[in-house]
């Protein structure tokens, strides 16, 4: 809006509300086509919304016309930049314009939120409480060293009396960051890229925006002699979380000074010493200790073996671990991926939780691991002569894997020296924390008689086997809280048909032929991952076509006086057959088309809480249970229209041409609403 909206509290909900007196303007932006004529393009908007004095007069899917009225003036230059429907400005520059080598270039972004806005004051990271606070990162430094980024103004501090979050930081007047950038004394003269993200947000006393980003470049220009005055930054739109996750890995690279520095022979070995230390202490960590019970039961089995066939298990149990700090490694050198980031991924956290929870029915016996060696795979009288060194070193991998959400002491400085080095040196650091992950394997591997404190085998093997099994779904909880509430319903059916899978291939004979083994594993899987995909295709989180409103007996009764054809959807989320009828034959892109092009009003009524309202609507609709889907034809809405249980896409749109679209200009009417009209469908 062209001016920011009168706030007043309603007294009988005491929740703020958001109006305009008199006029109001609205603008957005729009991108046209390569080749179209602004000035022969008319645009069909939709309005919706209400006028109020002592009453309101909703207003439902108005269509206005928007034609070309001329060009704006041509944006000032100079590193400017407001993101459509954003509160504040950003600035950014590059100071000098020419730095000789050995000198300092100093880098500003500045923020300067509207009148009664403030941004929130800067951080390392978001600190996930219920503000966003601005984060700044340099994702390419081209070999320049920066400095920690210094804001230009203490920030407000506001009590809020939330345990969540007990104090706010922000910023009412213009704001600046600082970042000092180094140039090396070799520096050759030319240009230097610079790139980096910025995330913030902006509130008023009583609403905030979304969070925001913005990328943006520069150049950083060296010469012979220092010039002074300074070059603008270009932004471009971004996301809040890429720019948060861009301040995490650069929170580090500012504290080790950024750019690629000669090797220093001690701090190589100081951080190689902290790694060892911190891989042999994160067997210790919470992620780790559900499959420590894997060598427990590694370790009892080697008993009586030959040293030498002990020792090669635990080598290979070890390569195994190495194995995935290799990979992260890479990942870390070369895709600037941190450790652990990968369980910023959905897939990755489903991924790993289907793997625990697969593993935790092995341990129950639901089903055998086909990886011999693998503890779990098989009752325990068999264990010890199934070792193997394929189930050695795939042990070892899946408790690296486990092991990465969790960052033990020392870890976080040894990753962050990592930052700031070479390739080479990523790989020593972080095979040397693998190394002191796996030096407790390697060293029992090499001393046997160490593992003479451990009982010998028996049946206590089998309790203690399934025993594990429970530590292992403590993890599937565990895992299950670092994923949104919105995939819960979706990866608890993935989880059943895991289930069913691991049960389906258990009941397989061990006598059966290979290829009878293959038809139930093809046909367990392909079922399994069929239910993966419906779950998330059907119970996942969706994204509506249709512009659902409300319901309530005021806004249906507004609806029909005012001539509009309604339709209801009763709908629960405890109701499956009603996220049925909305994801297959309601909420599609045909109905949608039906429902805008015939400006018909879509009200849902969610029963998922007890509501009497709802309850009484159903009663008069002769119903006492969901799904219903009632339409109300325009001017005519005692002859509800009423589709009861599975519906089709079909039946949906047979039933929204029977009643009619809403009538244009119609004035209100006084028809009572009586007995519902049966579809025949």
């Amino acid at each position: 809006p062209h001016q920011p909206p009168l706030v007043h509290r309603v007294p009988e909900y005491d929740v703020p509300v958001e109006e305009h007196a008199g006029q109001v303007s609205w603008s957005a932006p729009i991108q046209l086509d390569q080749g179209v004529d602004p000035q022969t393009t008319t645009l069909t908007l939709v309005y919706n919304g209400q006028v109020c004095s002592d009453a309101c007069i909703p207003i439902f899917n108005r269509e206005v016309a928007a034609t070309f009225a001329g060009y704006l003036p041509k944006p000032a230059a100079g590193g400017t930049y407001r993101e459509a429907d954003a509160h504040v400005e950003l600035m950014g520059t590059l100071q000098p314009q020419t730095v000789q080598p050995g000198g300092i270039a100093t880098l500003t972004i500045a923020a300067r939120p509207d009148e009664k806005w403030h941004v929130y004051a800067l951080a390392e990271q978001d600190p996930k409480q219920i503000s966003k606070p601005t984060v700044i990162a340099l994702t390419n430094l081209s070999g320049l060293q920066p400095s920690a980024t210094v804001a230009s103004e203490t920030p407000v501090e506001k009590e809020t009396g939330l345990d969540e979050e007990p104090i706010l930081y922000y910023h009412e007047q213009p704001v600046s960051g600082t970042i000092k950038l180094q140039i090396p004394s070799t520096a050759e003269v030319g240009d230097y890229k610079i790139e980096g993200l910025i995330g913030y947000q902006t509130c008023t006393e009583v609403s905030c925006d979304n969070p925001k980003a913005a990328s943006f470049v520069g150049t950083v220009r060296v010469g012979d002699k220092t010039v002074e005055g300074e070059q603008s930054l270009a932004f471009t739109s971004a996301s809040y979380d890429e720019a948060n996750e861009a301040a995490i890995r650069y929170a580090a690279v500012a504290k080790t000074g950024g750019a690629t520095k000669p090797l220093d022979t001690r701090e190589l070995l100081t951080a190689i010493g902290f790694g060892l230390i911190g891989g042999l202490l994160l067997n210790l960590m919470p992620c780790v200790l559900p499959v420590i019970g894997l060598k427990i039961l590694s370790f009892v089995e080697q008993g009586g073996q030959s040293r030498a066939h002990v020792f090669m298990l635990n080598l290979w149990y070890s390569l195994g671990l190495l194995s995935v700090f290799a990979i992260l490694a890479t990942l870390a050198a070369f895709v600037n991926l941190g450790w652990g980031e990968q369980f910023t991924h959905l897939w990755f956290k489903v991924a790993m939780t289907v793997l625990v929870f697969s593993m935790a029915l092995s341990f129950l016996g639901t089903w055998e691991i086909p990886i011999p060696g693998f503890v779990g795979a098989g009752k325990s009288n068999e264990l010890q002569q199934r070792e193997g060194m394929s189930g050695a070193f795939f042990k070892g991998m899946f408790t690296t894997v486990l092991a990465t959400p969790c960052s033990g002491p020392f870890l976080g400085p040894v990753f962050g020296y990592t930052l700031a080095q070479p390739p080479v040196v990523t790989y020593i650091v972080f095979l040397s924390v693998g190394l002191g992950m796996a030096s407790p394997y390697l060293v029992i591997g090499a001393f046997p008689g160490l593992m003479r404190f451990l009982p010998k085998p028996g049946m206590w093997m089998e309790t203690f086997k399934q025993l594990m099994a429970f530590f292992l779904l403590g993890t599937v909880v565990y895992l299950f809280t670092t994923i949104s509430d919105e995939y819960f319903i979706a990866v608890l059916a993935l989880l059943v048909g895991v289930w069913f899978a691991c049960w389906w291939i258990g009941r397989t004979p061990i006598t059966a032929e290979t290829t009878s083994k293959a038809m139930n594993w093809a046909g367990a899987v392909g079922l399994a991952a069929l239910i993966g995909f419906g779950s998330f295709e059907y119970l996942g989180p969706r994204e509506e076509l249709i512009p659902w409103e409300p319901y309530s007996p005021t806004a249906l009764r507004e609806a029909t006086n005012s001539g509009k054809t309604v339709m209801v959807d009763f709908t629960a989320d405890w109701c499956p057959t009603c996220k049925l009828n909305l994801a297959r034959a309601i909420d599609t892109h045909p109905v949608n088309e039906v429902v805008q092009k015939h400006n018909i009003v879509p009200l849902i009524a969610d029963w998922s809480d007890r509501s009497d309202t709802i309850k009484q609507a159903l009663n008069e609709l002769n119903s006492n249970s969901i799904p219903v889907l009632a339409i109300y034809p325009a001017g005519k809405p005692d002859q509800v229209i009423v589709l009861r249980d599975l519906l089709s896409q079909d039946d949906v749109l047979e039933a929204l041409q029977q009643a009619g679209p809403s009538l244009e200009g119609a004035g209100e009417t006084t028809t009572a609403m009586g007995e519902p009209v049966e579809s025949s469908y």
